[in-house]
């Protein structure tokens, strides 16, 4: 018993196997904290600016009433689909590498859709306003799709969250013993029965398969909310897949940044092997080209039709007062994620897809600022067309978003395995037993049979 309780005080399970970080807690981890929470009090100072004096100290004016905010809002919006749908799509198929990634990138999904709201009300002014889409809500507006979609996606992705959650606060409802109320109402009596498992198994495949669909229309409706207008450049059928590929794109460097951070923050490089970057870095660099066609066959086709309001954008993107955001963005979302992982596996190692990973999050920021800005800089009216710089106020409350998220993410890892703990047991039980039946497959079924 006593030797359960140093393991568990140490962070390790029955068999060895890291159970829980908590106990790491130092210094530095309260300085970090103490930084995140400085930035994120300052943001809320920009937001209480924002309340007292209105939509006036941002950057937003007339014609160019989306800036900030809204490019925000996509973006976040797109790494959400980090870990559900990833993880969705890897469970469903079988991928026993996903094991140990899963988590950590389902974590991403539930805390970003948050912030990805709460840029929504910050643009809409007034927090009031946003009821306003239930009270008075317009069945035909892409406005209320989004809604409804977000929220359901939400939900889904909640549940996916927990549903393989349950075992491993189980175990930690039997080793901590000073929150064992806490994980003991989290737990729902689990005791890890055959009969509770097949039914846990069961629920968590039913919402893989929920799931998938439901991610790909949350970043199709939101696409809509741009392309069902007649905005320069906005209204465009492609815009529907467009979105999903870069919301794809975006989540998967979102995730492996993340798993970096926790294999450097945890020592857990026994469980985020260089195995698991090199099969995601692989997966960043199908969507590297990908993202590179879908751009490619827009902007072909704008520039082919010629247009004059949406050469106007264009022009103002490849050559105008934009173009350093577009060729900055070509570069960060093409060049540099294609170098370092279409080199085999010299530069696919784990740095190297943190790179190309961080260079993608740049890159798809921009894309997002681009699609939102120069159209809405070239209206479609008789307006005069305006320039828009954002206030200290947007980028305060953006990197307030960035903190808060990283700070939440850090809390998950101080209360809960961000590594599965029984999945990995089962994937080495799977592991024996697939070695077993592979090697029974090629063999003859009887001694018969070789005389056969």
């Amino acid at each position: 018993m006593e030797q359960s309780e140093r393991r568990a005080e140490a962070g390790l399970g029955e068999d060895g196997s890291l159970l829980l970080p908590m106990a790491r807690t130092g210094p530095r981890f309260w300085l970090f904290v103490s930084l995140l929470l400085g930035v994120a009090l300052w943001g809320f100072f920009a937001w209480s600016t924002q309340l007292r004096r209105g939509l006036f100290v941002t950057g937003l004016n007339v014609p160019v009433y989306w800036g900030l905010y809204i490019t925000n809002f996509v973006f976040f919006i797109g790494i959400s689909h980090a870990g559900t749908l990833i993880s969705a799509i890897l469970r469903l198929a079988h991928a026993e590498w996903r094991r140990p990634i899963t988590r950590a990138a389902e974590v991403i999904t539930v805390l970003v859709l948050f912030f990805g709201l709460g840029c929504v009300i910050l643009d809409l002014g007034r927090p009031d306003r946003a009821l306003n889409v239930i009270l008075h809500g317009n069945f035909t507006s892409p406005l209320l799709w989004d809604v409804a979609s977000i929220s359901t996606y939400l939900t889904a992705s909640t549940i996916y969250l927990y549903l393989p959650l349950i075992p491993d606060i189980a175990i930690l409802r039997d080793h901590f013993q000073g929150r064992h109320a806490f994980y003991r109402a989290l737990a729902l009596g689990w005791t890890g029965t055959p009969k509770q498992r097949q039914r846990l198994e069961k629920a968590i495949a039913v919402m893989a398969v929920i799931v998938i669909p439901i991610a790909i229309s949350v970043h199709t409706v939101v696409s809509w909310v741009f392309a069902m207008t007649v905005q320069p450049m906005w209204h465009s059928t492609i815009f529907g897949p467009y979105f999903v590929v870069g919301a794809i794109f975006s989540g998967i460097a979102a995730i492996i940044i993340a798993m970096a951070a926790i294999r450097r923050a945890y020592h857990l490089e026994a469980y985020l092997k260089p195995i698991h970057f090199n099969n995601l870095g692989l997966l960043l660099l199908v969507f590297t080209l990908l993202w590179f066609y879908f751009t490619f066959a827009e902007f072909l086709t704008t520039y082919y039709g010629g247009e004059p309001m949406h050469m106007a954008v264009f022009l103002s993107k490849t050559e105008g007062k934009f173009s350093p955001y577009f060729w900055i963005m070509v570069v960060t979302c093409f060049l540099v994620p294609f170098a370092l992982l279409a080199n085999n596996r010299t530069r696919r190692t784990v740095w190297g897809c943190v790179a190309a990973s961080l260079s993608v999050e740049v890159g798809m920021w921009l894309e997002r600022f681009l699609i939102v800005v120069p159209s809405l800089s070239n209206p479609r009216l008789p307006l005069t067309a305006s320039s828009y710089t954002p206030s200290w106020v947007e980028w305060s409350l953006f990197a307030a978003f960035i903190s808060c998220f990283i700070l939440l993410y850090a809390v998950f890892t101080k209360l809960f395995p961000i590594v599965s703990i029984w999945e990995i047991r089962e994937g080495r039980e799977h592991a024996v037993s697939e070695v077993t039946t592979r090697i029974e497959s090629y063999l003859p079924d009887t001694l018969e049979a070789t005389h056969g």
